[in-house]
């Protein structure tokens, strides 16, 4: 019987064990976008390589990890123009939101913040919205 429930279930663990321990040791909500983008616009300051050190983390283990796990299905299309797309449409809504769903809906919404709550619900309509517009009636995913 499958089981990749299991994965997704240690995946968010680690996520929200990751957002604690970066709350509880730096006082500060750990948002990915906020990250990065305090490394773009140069107000990172003194977390500088607190910030650098994160992102590389989040690129290297993927990396590291792969001989344990050859084989990753992740879904992701082949259409270069529909990543682009995407991606442009994450970073829109991550700007217009002020975060992303690392800071509201993981850290947002586990100190029961109402924005955190709104924001999660809004990014999951759009991301329906989004599926059923690309996959149902473009037909290009």
């Amino acid at each position: 019987m499958p089981m990749d429930w299991i994965w997704g279930l240690i995946g968010g663990l680690l996520i929200g064990t990751g957002g604690a321990v970066y709350l509880l040791v730096n006082g500060r909500i750990m948002g990915a976008s906020g990250i990065i983008g305090g490394l773009v616009d140069g107000s990172a300051g003194d977390s500088k390589w607190e910030r650098l050190a994160f992102l590389v983390g989040v690129v290297l283990l993927p990396i590291i990890l792969q001989p344990v796990y050859r084989e990753v299905d992740t879904h992701v299309t082949q259409n270069v123009l529909v990543l682009i797309a995407a991606g442009l449409l994450v970073g829109v809504g991550t700007r217009l939101a002020n975060g992303c769903t690392s800071g509201h809906g993981v850290c947002g919404m586990s100190r029961l913040s109402l924005r955190g709550f709104a924001a999660t619900l809004c990014y999951l309509l759009a991301g329906g919205v989004s599926v059923l517009f690309f996959r149902h009636l473009l037909g290009v995913i």
